[in-house]
């Protein structure tokens, strides 16, 4: 009788798959030095800002004579007496005070017209609904310089040109669209068990609105109020258009004080900081809900 002998081989080793390029310069780009290069860069792009800031706390004199860097060397430079200044200018003041009541109703508006516009279109059946809903995005194509001179007309003739309801209700009207578009995206997210548990409990729609939709839309109403504070605190073009000397705001009073700016350079270096750091302190406040909300509305 003869035995068999059956040879056992070991498994072959598993042949590892080579990482593509792709991966490969993605794990080489996220390493230590890659990361301090990007901090390098960032700190590169403030160097306007800090170069502003010490400007505003230096004397005509010294900004004359030297350039902001020698402050370093010299920090007896540093006064707080140009923006004690900016306080006594009534003009810069009185602008400081006109953005603030654009920009807020302006912001406010929007958001409430828009989230109850973006549901409607998430979640209302009504005739030609998808229909009006790209009518409303087409008009995100349309540039504000388009409608200036109409829109300026229409005022003269019913009384709002060169007011601040003027102008808040052209960034309204023009911050609508993206408005509508945005938490529309992120509202039609929201499961539909959940929006049918709250109808069976018995919430009315404006009920439904305010107590499920509004706190689930937080991220992506936070984004929309960034966009627009930031649109309409930094907009110089359509105030410069319908506003006149008793509403401009901020930035047209800047624009005002650059023609003199060789006596005027002690107000307008603190004016123009606080007009630029007032919005950079809004964006960080909310910058996680800006993000997050950017990307959970951007695509359906």
């Amino acid at each position: 009788m003869t035995a068999t002998v059956t040879e056992v081989r070991a498994p072959a080793p598993a042949v590892r798959a080579r990482p593509s390029l792709g991966a490969r310069i993605t794990e080489r780009l996220s390493g230590g030095v890659v990361r301090v290069f990007l901090v390098l860069v960032g700190l590169f792009w403030l160097v306007p800002t800090i170069g502003l800031l010490i400007s505003s706390l230096r004397s005509p004199d010294d900004m004359s004579a030297s350039g902001w860097w020698t402050v370093f060397t010299k920090p007896s430079q540093l006064t707080f007496d140009s923006y004690r200044r900016l306080l006594e200018n009534g003009d810069i003041t009185h602008s400081l005070l006109n953005t603030v009541l654009i920009t807020v109703p302006a912001t406010v508006l929007v958001v409430i017209i828009g989230s109850l516009a973006g549901y409607a279109f998430a979640w209302l059946e009504f005739p030609g609904r998808d229909w009006w809903f790209l009518g409303v995005v087409s008009l995100l194509v349309v540039p504000v310089q388009v409608a200036l001179i109409p829109i300026a007309e229409l005022f003269g003739k019913i009384g709002l040109f060169g007011s601040i309801l003027g102008v808040v209700l052209f960034h309204t009207g023009f911050g609508l669209p993206f408005a509508v578009f945005l938490l529309r995206n992120f509202f039609a997210e929201i499961p539909r068990e959940l929006l049918e548990a709250a109808r069976l409990d018995g919430a009315g729609e404006l009920r439904l609105f305010a107590r499920v939709v509004m706190p689930l839309g937080g991220p992506a109403i936070a984004s929309l109020g960034i966009f627009q504070f930031l649109w309409v605190w930094n907009d110089m073009l359509v105030a410069l258009v319908f506003t006149k000397s008793g509403t401009q705001p901020i930035t047209v009073a800047l624009q005002t004080q650059v023609r003199q700016f060789g006596n005027n350079i002690d107000v307008l270096a603190p004016g123009a900081f606080i007009s630029m750091v007032i919005p950079l302190a809004v964006f960080f406040a909310f910058q996680r809900q800006f993000v997050s909300g950017v990307m959970a509305g951007a695509v359906k």
